[in-house]
């Protein structure tokens, strides 16, 4: 799956205006999504296709599908240490098993379970669920709202080694007026 650029305006007659949504590019076999990371990650995992280095096993990563979110929370890729905009061409299949062993990252009593029962499942797991307003281009934000997947322990390690197809880097020619692949 090649990666689609459509405008903005646009694409915005079609896309919900509120509620929870995984807005993201896919298909049957793969899913977009998206991270930053300073230069030394973020060009170790562009030569090699995966992430080691100075890429660290032994914290949470998180990953965004929502384009748009990803760039409000870097900062148009300007934030210190965030430069390096990568597009993570990832196994579907994985990204399915993300969410199937997810925990919300906050607790809800709508959960139907107390909050220490939370509290063990937050402890115990591997991946986090979190959903945040999402943000237009111009960074207002939205009543939508963006997940964002954090991954630990097992998953990361998985993530970072078997379950990417390809890594790309995905950097501003100009000012958000256009994109371009390097």
């Amino acid at each position: 799956m090649k990666l689609k650029l459509k405008k903005y305006k646009e694409q915005l007659q079609d896309w919900p205006q509120k509620g929870h949504y995984i807005m993201a590019q896919y298909d049957d076999e793969k899913i977009i999504v998206y991270q930053s990371y300073r230069k030394e990650i973020g060009e170790f995992a562009i030569q090699n296709q995966y992430f080691g280095g100075a890429f660290s096993l032994e914290r949470m990563t998180w990953i965004k599908p929502n384009f748009l979110w990803m760039m409000y929370r870097n900062g148009w890729g300007t934030k210190e240490g965030q430069e390096y905009v990568l597009a993570i061409h990832l196994k579907m299949d994985a990204f399915k098993k993300y969410l199937e062993n997810a925990v919300y990252s906050s607790y809800n009593e709508r959960l139907e379970l107390s909050k220490e029962e939370w509290q063990n499942q937050v402890k115990e797991s591997s991946a986090r669920l979190q959903w945040d307003p999402d943000h237009d281009p111009f960074g207002n934000k939205l009543e939508r709202r963006a997940i964002q997947i954090g991954l630990r322990n097992d998953l990361i390690k998985s993530f970072a080694q078997e379950d990417i197809i390809l890594i790309e880097n995905f950097r501003f020619c100009e000012r958000a007026t256009s994109v371009c692949f390097k």
